[in-house]
């Protein structure tokens, strides 16, 4: 294993627009060789990538490596004005306890587990909408007709943005999703946009609440705690992006595995009560997200037998994790009748999505509406031919071409 001396290793493929076997390809490669490696960011900022299933779920619980404004950096590139930057980055998901534990607990009170449940019927409704929009094509492109307007529907209703505006939302954070591989002067009006509707929002639902997640971010109190104008625009904007994006990479990334393992998906139609066990197998499989946000190193950290300097950038690479040989059987086998999937999708420890149910009902909803509906859905070009969308963060598919009858 390389020091902290020697130059990273340039892993800008990875975060390309690629071909997903060849990301996952990719990845496989870089794990043989360990499960810790010295890298060199597309940004030219070094960092270590931890791609072993054991040491990342030791990463994810070390407190000794913590959320950091310079470790965030490293996906913006210092290109954001500073309040444009305080007003999307002071959510919980960037903070260390007692901070994290506080902005957490906040949110949580907010975004409970009731209010998820009772979007059930909706996200239902939503879906039925969508499929009777396509029963009357013989192909379509399932991210655009599906993938991406069900969980956008549903995370802007969840929070009360109106209608008409939700495509301007669809349009910003595609573009933040993309991170520092965006064009650079997109990528900061893209997040000014989102910032300033979103503070337009808070304002509307000070003086005239609804039942809402946002109104009931702003009334949420603890004592006489309460989140700041900063944390109600950054949790407003974690909750859009990262809420929504995530749900549709579950989505349009499950079809796929599912249409490219024609057993699997045969199987999963004859069974379709093994949805939940195939919900999870996807997210193993292929899911929505690359890496967790990046730490930072507060002190020397062992992480196997690699010991990374103070100061230095860890990225938990959940793809590559999850497909590690060492951790699960065959890794690379679609199987969703696996009795053992304790994937990291979703992260781990403190920092465990807490949007992660709600993603699993909306993948659970679409994805059996889907296959009931349209017997004979099929892919229409190769595999090979799809491509995947360039990110830091996200594991994307660019476009799903697919035939309906």
């Amino acid at each position: 294993m390389p020091d902290d001396t020697t130059p990273g290793i340039q892993v800008a493929a990875l975060f390309a627009g690629t071909g997903g076997p060849q990301r996952h390809a990719a990845y496989a490669q870089l794990g043989a060789t360990g499960p810790v490696h010295r890298v060199v960011l597309p940004t030219g900022e070094p960092a270590w990538l931890v791609t072993g299933y054991a040491e990342l779920r030791a990463t994810l619980h070390n407190p000794q490596l913590i959320k950091s404004e310079s470790a965030q950096s490293a996906l913006s590139r210092d290109r954001l004005p500073p309040e444009v930057f305080a007003a999307i980055t002071q959510h919980m998901a960037n903070r260390n306890p007692p901070e994290h534990t506080r902005l957490r607990k906040l949110v949580a009170a907010a975004f409970t587990r009731r209010r998820i449940d009772e979007l059930a019927p909706r996200i239902q409704q939503i879906t039925d909408k969508l499929l009777n929009a396509l029963a009357g094509e013989a192909q379509a492109d399932l991210v655009t007709s599906f993938a991406y307007p069900l969980p956008i529907t549903v995370i802007c209703e969840l929070l009360g943005v109106p209608e008409q505006r939700r495509s301007e939302f669809r349009a910003w954070s595609a573009t933040l999703a993309t991170g520092t591989l965006a064009d650079p002067r997109e990528f900061v009006a893209a997040a000014a946009a989102i910032v300033n509707y979103v503070r337009e929002l808070v304002a509307i639902k000070r003086t005239e609440p609804a039942d809402d997640l946002l109104s009931a971010l702003v009334a949420v109190r603890d004592g006489t705690d309460q989140l700041s104008e900063n944390e109600l625009t950054s949790m407003g904007f974690l909750i859009l992006v990262a809420g929504y994006e995530t749900t549709v990479n579950l989505i349009s990334n499950g079809v796929h595995a599912l249409l490219t393992h024609p057993e699997q998906l045969a199987l999963l139609r004859s069974q379709p009560q093994l949805l939940p066990a195939a919900i999870e197998e996807l997210l193993r499989f292929d899911g929505p997200l690359q890496m967790a946000s990046f730490r930072l190193t507060s002190e020397p950290v062992q992480i196997g037998e690699t010991t990374i300097p103070a100061g230095q950038i860890v990225i938990p690479g959940l793809l590559a994790a999850n497909r590690d040989p060492t951790h699960i059987p065959d890794p690379d086998a679609l199987d969703i009748t696996r009795d053992d999937n304790s994937h990291l999708a979703f992260g781990h420890g403190i920092h465990h999505c807490l949007g992660a149910p709600l993603a699993r009902l909306e993948g659970r909803i679409a994805l059996g509406g889907l296959l009931s509906r349209f017997p004979q859905l099929r892919l229409v070009v190769p595999t090979e031919q799809l491509a995947w969308r360039p990110g830091l963060i996200m594991n994307s598919l660019a476009t799903l071409p697919v035939a309906l009858c």
